[in-house]
């Protein structure tokens, strides 16, 4: 199943999120369907609030990058009840987009280094240790867990860069090729 994904202005976007067990309801189904609507909106990421959902759960696959950057070959994995645990001093800067801002990119500086724990959808415990490109992408799904989204990480100027843009998506005008809920 495709969902369609959850767009600036819906308060699920800025809940904090809630834990899941082993048992949560057809959880191998959620989580090949989450991988299904990320890939149907050509997104690397996808977190559950994009799809309405107040559940610690994203998803990524960084496969689709891997003809560019090898190292990304493989790495297709879901991340639940995720905590990240240490982030490096150092930062770095890097363009971001999010499939629930569609039409908005931004320069968002971010700790180069994470460690992450957390399980997988056989509820295998992970304790991890990602930088560069992966760090980011974590980190930039992790946000929609926390309440936040990347648009939060921007200065001031250019968070006023994007107010109509923003404004717009909260009232539902927007033009988006993939399938959205809005307010």
């Amino acid at each position: 199943m495709i969902y369609p994904i959850t767009v600036y202005g819906l308060p699920v976007l800025r809940k904090e999120t809630v834990d899941i067990d082993k048992d949560y309801p057809n959880l191998q189904k959620l989580v090949d369907d989450m991988f299904l609507t990320m890939y149907h909106a050509d997104g690397v990421g996808l977190a559950a609030p994009q799809i309405d959902l107040s559940i610690r759960l994203f998803v990524i696959d960084l496969n689709i990058l891997a003809e560019e950057k090898p190292e990304f070959k493989g790495f297709k994995k879901a991340f639940i009840n995720a905590k990240i645990v240490e982030r490096s001093e150092e930062l770095e800067s890097c363009e971001e987009g999010c499939l629930s801002l569609p039409g908005i990119n931004e320069m968002v500086k971010r700790p180069k280094q994470i460690r992450i724990q957390y399980y997988n959808e056989k509820f295998e415990f992970f304790d991890e240790v990602y930088d560069g490109y992966k760090a980011r992408v974590i980190q930039h799904e992790y946000d929609h867990l926390e309440g936040l989204m990347f648009i939060d990480h921007v200065s001031p100027i250019r968070r006023q860069m994007n107010k109509g843009k923003l404004s717009n998506m909260a009232k539902g005008k927007l033009r988006c090729r993939y399938n959205v809920k809005t307010a």
